[in-house]
């Protein structure tokens, strides 16, 4: 972001205090709109801030380039390991993934929605992991938007500068019946189910889905996967029956729960089932795709183009484990190495979300960290190097209106290896998630 761009946003964050320093009504009217749009964390406000996150155009348009790139490298790796199961057992997938990801979905693009969680720094940027399974957040963006549009500084600030705001719900349900018509439907309108277990966190934006889905066009439900029925041909919910299932309910929590005689898995078998995403992406889902990325050993498998991509944004990358590598060009005993440089890595589980698991050297001791690498010795881990990460100052508001400096996450959303818009996570802590006491707000893009 330019000089110029950055001198306007500290003026907006000089206006926003001294505007709204002790504005008690205003943020009580931003916490009562944020609870009738489901933006609320328990009784805590995802969205303290008074204004969105701006980025510049460039520097949105070379995250979409490099994110789009890695897409199709992840596919790279999925068609490889499909014919080549040396490469599942890196990825370390459980038996009856490995099973199921072996089925065919019905169509050709590995992840139908998809997001990078990505740190910048300046005009760089790192891509720390690749959720390919069931991105949340898709549904955040306009409703953070109505949360902000209350906020008179913050609305004539955009009604002065040229701006983008990305439009992601759009992007799912049009990526949800393209697939549709690849896997067969002939339906204008197909029945959505949103799947997910009943009390999860994330309720409030399956809501806030199947208004628009509806809105529409398309007869939409929210089911949990107790709900569900089969008959040997079509998966319903009573009389609901059910096109295309946009499936929120993590894969392993499935399993672990119902095995594989589930009636969602048995139609998904069948090819009686347009469920995104697919089984198939615990492939690129699995952390340890950016060990396979991040390995010169595989250089093979990704085209020139991904290989730069590969060296500039994805930070170097292992499974943990009593092996020898390769980092920077030199020959490491891996635990040795990491023992040696804590306050240079994390580790975290190869297939977790949340936060859940993670471990920072840099803000561990060295007893903390010895009794991470232990366990991760005995369970599938990953290691990785720590990224630069740019710290932003952000109006907050709680009793009273301040400035905090605070780290971001900008987490591109992909539909169909394509990119639109973006979770904005923000947080005081290393660890940017809104599970762990973070926050979020809403993309702008600067023209």
């Amino acid at each position: 972001m330019n000089l110029d761009t950055e001198s306007l946003i500290r003026e907006l964050n000089q206006e926003l205090i001294s505007a709204y320093e002790t504005d008690n009504r205003l943020f009580a009217e931003l916490l009562r709109v944020q609870g009738e749009l489901g933006l609320l964390y328990g009784d805590r406000p995802t969205c303290p801030f008074l204004r969105p996150h701006f980025i510049s155009r460039a520097l949105y348009d070379s995250i979409v380039e490099a994110a789009e790139c890695l897409a199709q490298a992840a596919e790279a790796v999925t068609a490889a390991a499909l014919k080549d199961d040396s490469l599942l057992e890196l990825l370390d997938l459980t038996p009856l993934e490995k099973r199921l990801a072996k089925v065919e979905p019905g169509y050709s693009v590995t992840s139908v929605t998809s997001r990078f969680d990505t740190f910048v720094d300046g005009t760089d940027f790192k891509f720390l992991e690749y959720n390919a399974e069931t991105p949340a957040g898709v549904g955040d963006q306009m409703q953070l938007e109505k949360v902000l549009e209350r906020v008179p500084l913050t609305k004539q600030f955009l009604s002065d500068h040229p701006h983008w705001l990305p439009r992601p719900r759009r992007f799912l349900l049009r990526a949800l019946f393209q697939t549709y018509r690849e896997f067969g439907g002939s339906k204008s309108k197909p029945n959505i189910s949103i799947v997910d277990w009943e009390g999860v966190s994330t309720e409030a934006e399956f809501e806030v889905l199947k208004d628009y889905f509806e809105s529409m066009g398309f007869p939409s439900i929210i089911l949990d996967p107790s709900e569900l029925d089969y008959d040997g041909k079509t998966l319903a919910a009573g009389s609901f029956e059910i096109d295309i299932l946009y499936k929120r309910v993590l894969i392993n929590e499935l399993l672990e729960k119902f095995g594989e005689n589930h009636p969602l898995i048995k139609a998904y078998v069948d090819g009686n089932l347009c469920m995104a995403n697919s089984f198939r992406v615990k492939i690129p889902h699995k952390k340890a795709l950016f060990s396979i990325f991040s390995d010169g050993e595989f250089a093979n498998l990704f085209t020139p183009e991904q290989l730069n991509a590969i060296r500039k944004h994805i930070p170097w990358t292992r499974r943990v484990a009593e092996c020898k590598t390769d980092h920077k060009g030199s020959r490491i005993d891996l635990i040795e190495f990491a023992r040696n440089n804590r306050e240079e890595f994390l580790i975290k589980p190869n297939d977790d979300y949340g936060g859940k698991g993670i471990t920072l050297g840099w803000e561990s001791s060295e007893q903390e960290w010895d009794n991470a690498l232990n366990e991760a010795l005995s369970a599938p881990f990953v290691m990785q190097e720590r990224v630069p990460i740019q710290m932003h100052e952000f109006p907050v508001f709680d009793e009273s209106a301040h400035v905090e400096s605070l780290l971001v996450d900008f987490d591109p959303f992909l539909f169909r290896n394509k990119i639109e818009g973006g979770m904005v996570r923000v947080s005081s802590d290393s660890l940017v998630n809104v599970t762990q006491g973070g926050g979020q707000t809403a993309l702008v893009v600067l023209e």
